[in-house]
């Protein structure tokens, strides 16, 4: 007798059966019926099957209850797997028994919805193939994240979310009344990091990054989680180094493991497999002339949008890099260049096909005099930063570091058109819901 927690198969164990009785438990992903049976493909985590229930072989009661139930209801079935090339994966279920957990009511998404509409019911449209694909994969890349990094002896440290600092990298950020003190939610864990490595050496944060930016383009998100990489006794072309290796890492290690998620995204395992070191190194000087080249507007001291980002990575198979920015666009804790001092010693990582910036890294100032400079120069208040210069006044070392925006590699490693379906619950300009 079936019941809410008899032990069952995952369904892609069970696609790999024949001539078994099998049990499981899942959704109700689509229906039919015809002739006095039923055919529905039940889904769970791992995949979809096709079960078929025969009314003449079955308890009335349980096939009424299964005929009645709607799309997304939950189930129990039990049944005999068998092959059947016509069935999705090869194999499907001959019913014997089926629980009707929860039939629920009309499920709301049909075909063909607007994006607006999806956004409003994320809750449930979570469910569907693409979702849940693309959720799996986000898993994943956060997996072979936290594993090459364990593997290069980092540790994981946690950052404040609440701080008094604001403004390091010139995102507008969101205010809170801090029980009537002035505070904003993050937009990095950095400089808490930097806090670290004189105990730790090598440190990395995994968290949730606030910014205000009123932005409405496919690669921005309000709320997005970022990896921050922190070494000490690192320059910039080591922290350029790490980062390929790095990215690397997780494309291959996802190309060679999940090709059957990137075939459901029209992503070949070998364009990921190709991402490997070197990656091109481009100045910002280089790419203005590029892009001008290419009929740009843009100018020296101009930052660079999608359409830039898009530009420069056309025709390319790998990331590249842009190094060497004007200091007057970047943070104030980026040294300047002894080669240029209208740069610093900065780069960041653009995907190919247009999928932007992935990653942003710099060398730190790590000289007292030269961070105090810089810091009245962008006229930050000091007295907000007081325990980071500290920092630099008991045993400093020179130190690198890097942050990657999570979303932005899973759009880019799934082909995306845009970044919100790269995050459960996305946090746009105009959405803070559901």
């Amino acid at each position: 007798m079936l019941d809410l927690y008899t032990r069952a198969a995952p369904i892609s164990e069970v696609l790999g059966s024949s001539g078994k009785a099998v049990v499981v438990k899942g959704w109700i992903h689509r229906k039919r019926s015809s002739g006095g049976k039923l055919f529905a493909v039940v889904r769970d985590r791992t995949g979809l099957i096709q079960c078929v229930a025969d009314k003449g072989k079955m308890d009335a009661q349980q096939w009424d209850a299964l005929d009645k139930a709607y799309l997304e209801s939950s189930i129990v079935l039990r049944g005999t797997a068998r092959k059947d090339d016509r069935a999705p994966g090869g194999v499907e279920i001959d019913v014997s028994e089926a629980l009707v957990v929860h039939s629920g009511e009309q499920f709301p998404i049909t075909e063909y919805q607007s994006p607006e509409f999806l956004l409003d019911v994320r809750h449930l449209w979570l469910r569907s193939q693409r979702m849940i694909k693309a959720m799996q994969a986000r898993s994943y890349v956060f997996r072979y994240a936290r594993k090459f990094l364990d593997k290069n002896g980092f540790f994981e440290i946690t950052a404040p979310l609440l701080t008094r600092a604001g403004g390091e990298t010139g995102a507008n950020l969101f205010e809170v009344d801090y029980f009537g003190q002035k505070a904003f939610l993050t937009e990095s864990s950095q400089l808490y990091a930097e806090a670290m490595i004189y105990s730790l050496e090598k440190v990395y944060s995994f968290a949730p990054t606030f910014r205000a930016e009123k932005s409405r383009t496919t690669k921005h998100l309000i709320e997005f989680w970022m990896l921050e990489p922190e070494m000490a006794y690192f320059n910039n072309a080591q922290n350029m180094k790490f980062q390929e290796k790095f990215v690397s890492y997780i494309a291959t290690s996802f190309a060679k493991e999940h090709e059957d998620l990137l075939g459901h995204f029209g992503v070949s395992k070998d364009s990921l497999l190709k991402i490997r070191p070197p990656f091109k190194r481009l100045s910002y000087e280089k790419a203005i002339d590029l892009l001008q080249q290419k009929g740009s507007g843009k100018k020296w001291g101009d930052d660079l949008g999608v359409e830039e980002e898009r530009l420069l990575t056309e025709g390319e198979e790998k990331p590249i890099f842009v190094h060497s920015w004007p200091k007057e666009i970047k943070a104030f804790y980026m040294p300047v260049n002894p080669k240029d001092d209208r740069t610093v010693l900065c780069a960041d990582m653009l995907a190919p096909n247009g999928h932007s910036e992935i990653v942003g890294g710099s060398e730190r100032i790590w000289r007292l005099d030269e961070l105090l400079a810089r810091m009245k120069e962008s006229g930050l208040n000091l007295d907000n930063y007081k325990w980071y210069i500290d920092l630099r006044r008991y045993g400093s070392v020179p130190h690198a570091g890097f942050g990657m925006g999570v979303e932005r590699v899973v759009k880019w490693l799934l082909n995306l058109d845009h970044i919100r379906d790269a995050i459960p619950f996305p946090r746009l300009i105009n959405r803070v819901e559901p």
